[in-house]
């Protein structure tokens, strides 16, 4: 098995774990090509009944939309515009570097922001470890659908946090308050504990360091829906998850950082022209 320090998915790997364990997804297909794409949707109105279609590229990195990489596509025809132009470009977001991202793979999924009878919410919901205090903790806003780092710098009133005690797990009382900090009332206020739940199982039975769902919203028949979803799992863990490993996306990977790991080295390119080999990121900093 080759070496990694962190390993991170794919938006579609993510939504895929987590359907398994219950939580609820926008539904979608991966396509490599444009004739893969048209499939795609073509089988998505089968399955779903949907009348739009969401092309996303994909790669490891946040922001996509900003860099046009999300599309609205509201029949087969603009799916296949949205495919030609979004499969093979460098997309450029705020979270790469000046040449951007080739993008191998788009995600066709269904449209969830169809109409109702209920206003629909865009929420932010992640799993992550607490390093301060070593305990799991959600993290959570009203304010979906943006840059949390956005929100917690203008609104950080905004943004709530829940500590879990690792001998208990995520309790009833955690999920009810959670679901009332986010205005979840009826129906949604008891699917959004079951999402919960869920997406904590996921969490923790995976071994990650982070399941990030933004935005996750309530839709307008009061469903909640992982609509975007992003996955790291530590390479400490793999060895209890060889169906993991083939995840891997090495187009995402530095070349350079591939093959060290291909050796067992832990190896971080950076701007410079100065290298520093160490044992540790204490002595990294020193040096």
């Amino acid at each position: 098995m080759k070496k990694l320090l962190i390993m991170n998915l794919h938006e579609y790997q993510a939504k895929e774990i987590l359907a398994q364990h219950g939580v609820r997804v926008q539904r979608g297909h991966v396509a490599e090509t444009v004739s893969e794409s048209i499939l795609s949707a073509e089988k998505l109105v089968q399955e779903t009944n949907t009348n739009f279609f969401i092309v996303k590229a994909q790669v490891h990195a946040g922001g996509r939309g900003k860099g046009g990489g999300i599309k609205l596509a509201k029949n087969i025809e603009e799916v296949q515009k949205h495919a030609k132009n979004i499969l093979g470009m460098n997309l450029i977001t705020p979270q790469t570097n000046k040449q951007g991202k080739k993008v191998h793979k788009i995600f066709i999924g269904e449209d969830v922001y169809y109409p109702g009878d209920n206003e629909i919410d865009e929420m932010y919901i992640s799993v992550l470890l607490n390093r301060q205090t070593n305990k799991n903790m959600i993290m959570y806003s009203t304010e979906g659908g943006v840059d949390i780092e956005t929100v917690a710098e203008e609104s950080p009133d905004k943004i709530f946090t829940e500590e879990i005690n690792p001998d208990i797990g995520l309790t009833k009382e955690q999920c009810e308050l959670i679901s009332n900090n986010l205005h979840m009332k009826g129906t949604s206020f008891e699917n959004m504990c079951q999402f919960l739940e869920s997406l904590y199982t996921a969490y923790i039975v995976s071994d990650a360091s982070l399941f990030e769902i933004n935005p996750a919203i309530k839709s307008s028949d009061n469903k909640i829906i992982a609509v975007d979803a992003k996955v790291t799992l530590d390479d400490n863990a793999l060895f209890r998850h060889k169906e993991f490993i083939e995840y891997r996306d090495e187009k995402e990977e530095d070349p350079a950082e591939v093959y060290a790991s291909s050796l067992g080295l832990s190896y971080v390119k950076l701007d410079g022209n100065v290298g520093c080999m160490v044992n540790g990121a204490g002595l990294a900093m020193a040096t």
